[in-house]
């Protein structure tokens, strides 16, 4: 088959390059990002905006687009390969409203320009195709650090600021599980919209697979109070907050109906943190909390725990101490009325009667 895809070969077009070996590749893209595959791939450097005329007017089996998320930009390729299997990778960013668990027929957001709505609006100059909705993609050669903080860091040891509820779930879709997926939709020529996430798992569990460092939970409160960054600062993490509760709750019965399968998370896991260690000494992180600020958010945590003990304490030994005095005043009232009131006040009002 010939495959033509659209997009650098940094994360995502790295591993669909190493999913479809076996089938006649050519990449377009404008090799800026890494150098590109060796091997027997057909290599074209060019700006999808404004050189697609490089591609001349050849035909290929499929067309895979990793990198669109303008529609204008993304139209004209969708317009130049009409009537070609075409496959566009979008984003579970897209919908509209995600108060409530995500379908693949959920609103959409077609209005803005952020990141989401655009790929949505991409989405619909692809009539036809292939959509895939990833979630976050994690695993090696993820450039964003999104997911590779928490296997780094907790590998690292000694005491991890852990966000939020333990038992809160997140998803995330392994690189190589979506690239592979991908392939082979493409083989079947499948159309449609797919949502690409693996099933919920608990955040404690996620750290546990990381490694056994000793984890401090934090409140969402707290977090928030002290301007820590959802997503990035501290990846993975979203306040449970009512507009974003379906947000982890991203339906992916269609995509493993349709074959997608997941590696354990162990692998994920084991394979980001090898090839993280793999990067210079003095790698600049682009996700992920300093590890100054870190101890500073710990300690800080610590006080204001201790601080509400310490209250908690002084607000029983202040109830003891008030429900001990009001104790010892209604039996001293007791005390009083039985030394006044007659001994049998029926009895008495009997004699008084004789």
């Amino acid at each position: 088959m010939r495959i033509l895809i659209i997009g650098g070969t940094v994360f995502l077009g790295r591993a669909i390059v190493a999913a479809a070996g076996k089938h006649e590749l050519t990449l377009f893209n404008r090799g800026k990002s890494r150098p590109d595959p060796t091997g027997n791939i057909e290599i074209i450097h060019g700006d999808r905006d404004t050189q697609l005329n490089l591609l001349g007017s050849r035909q290929w089996d499929t067309v895979i687009d990793t990198c669109g998320y303008v529609p204008r930009v993304v139209r004209k390729s969708a317009e130049m390969f009409a009537g070609t299997h075409y496959t566009f990778v979008s984003t579970c960013s897209v919908y509209a409203d995600t108060s409530q668990p995500l379908e693949e027929n959920s609103p959409i957001a077609l209005t803005g320009d952020e990141y989401g709505p655009l790929k949505a609006m991409c989405e619909q100059v692809v009539p036809g195709g292939l959509i895939i909705r990833p979630g976050l993609i994690v695993g090696p050669h993820d450039p964003s650090d999104r997911f590779t903080y928490w296997p780094v860091r907790v590998a690292a040891g000694g005491e991890v600021l852990a966000p939020g509820e333990p038992e809160r779930r997140v998803q995330f879709i392994d690189v190589r599980d979506l690239a592979e997926w991908i392939v082979r939709l493409v083989e079947q020529r499948v159309t449609g919209i797919f949502n690409a996430v693996c099933d919920p798992l608990p955040m404690e569990s996620l750290l546990a697979t990381c490694g056994d460092a000793q984890l401090t939970w934090v409140s969402d409160e707290f977090l928030l109070a002290n301007n820590v960054g959802e997503w990035m600062e501290l990846p993975l993490w979203i306040a449970d907050k009512p507009e974003s509760a379906g947000f982890f709750a991203t339906s992916n019965r269609k995509a493993v109906a349709a074959g997608l399968t997941f590696r354990p998370v162990e692998d994920t896991v084991r394979a980001t943190l090898e090839w993280a260690r793999t990067r210079p000494a003095d790698y600049a992180w682009r996700a992920g909390l300093k590890r100054k600020r870190e101890v500073e958010l710990l300690q800080t945590w610590k006080e204001a725990s201790h601080a509400k003990v310490c209250d908690r304490t002084r607000i029983a030994r202040c109830r003891q101490a008030v429900g001990g005095t009001i104790a010892r005043h209604l039996a001293e009232i007791v005390r009083r009325v039985k030394r006044t009131r007659p001994a049998n006040p029926v009895g008495a009002q009997l004699r008084d009667r004789r």
